[in-house]
């Protein structure tokens, strides 16, 4: 999709401190929402670019994964068209690089895609950082491993490799405060006129400027312009760290993310994770329209 200035949208901040965390927001200058479905391609074709954002520019911004609920209600319209379905993964997956695997909605389809909704608000009750973790690992079964992610075993398993308190997140998955917590991520997505993911809204919490919303794919360029824009000045990207540690923050990568973030081609990407395959550092998993690779070395 090409960019076009027009298309970024201008409005009024929306006083949301009493759902966030205002002192974690107080330590850094912007907030960014990502509204996303954790069911939709493009939100998950976005990681690379998130990833990148975030390790050059992180210490500049704090990023909120915001649940639009926009495939909920294509349901009626959509998730009763498999092979529809399997045609946008598919064309999604050729188009961005990053794995999807469309045969889920052949093989093994999700039949409630609300209760994953849920449960990644459920997992965000144990706070911010780990909402995020389970998310990715939900996204990481439903996109590389055909996993139906509204079954609660495999729910489950993503809290398992996420590191939750396992107990906890069962009490909380259709608790009355997941719910609320969801009903209000959609609430915002309305508020803030919403109506494609994913889409990117930069605030400035240090100023009064409006902020720029941003709907859609686009080179990664792009999203750096409009978070110096929004900063009012000229960041430094900070220095990327060695792979095998970006492996291992992160636990699963797929090779599309390492070439965006680090600028490689795919051959010399390619390259650089034999290097750590060798050493035993990681291991790779084959799927659909690339590899992942998980890091084993600790």
């Amino acid at each position: 999709m090409r960019w076009n200035q027009p298309e970024l949208a201008r409005f009024n901040n929306t006083d949301t401190s009493s759902t966030y965390n205002y002192i974690d927001f107080m330590q850094k200058p912007v907030e960014v929402y990502v509204f996303i479905d954790p069911l939709c391609p493009e939100c998950w074709s976005l990681e690379p670019y998130l990833k990148k954002l975030s390790t050059e520019y992180g210490r500049f911004f704090r990023l909120q994964p915001i649940l639009s609920g926009q495939l909920n209600t294509l349901n009626k319209d959509v998730f009763d068209k498999p092979k529809r379905l399997k045609e946008i993964w598919e064309k999604t997956a050729s188009r961005t690089g990053m794995p999807c695997d469309g045969d889920i909605w052949i093989d093994n389809p999700i039949r409630s895609p609300w209760i994953a909704s849920l449960a990644i608000k459920a997992a965000e009750l144990q706070g911010k950082k780990a909402g995020k973790m389970f998310l990715r690992k939900v996204q990481e079964s439903a996109f590389l491993k055909k996993q139906d992610i509204s079954d609660e075993t495999v729910l489950l398993k993503c809290a398992e490799n996420a590191r939750l308190d396992i107990q906890e997140f069962r009490d909380d998955l259709y608790s009355d405060t997941a719910k609320k917590a969801f009903q209000s991520d959609l609430k915002l997505t309305q508020e803030m006129e919403v109506d494609y993911i994913p889409t990117i809204v930069f605030f400035n919490q240090d100023t009064e400027e409006q902020g720029i919303k941003i709907s859609g794919l686009y080179p990664y360029d792009i999203y750096v312009m409009i978070l110096k824009q929004i900063l009012q000045r000229e960041p430094v990207p900070s220095c990327k760290p060695p792979l095998e540690r970006f492996i291992r923050y992160y636990q699963v990568v797929g090779t599309k993310e390492i070439s965006v973030v680090y600028d490689w081609t795919k051959a010399k990407t390619e390259k650089e994770l034999k290097k750590l395959k060798l050493q035993q550092a990681i291991k790779k998993t084959p799927v659909k329209y690339d590899a992942y690779w998980e890091y084993i070395g600790e």
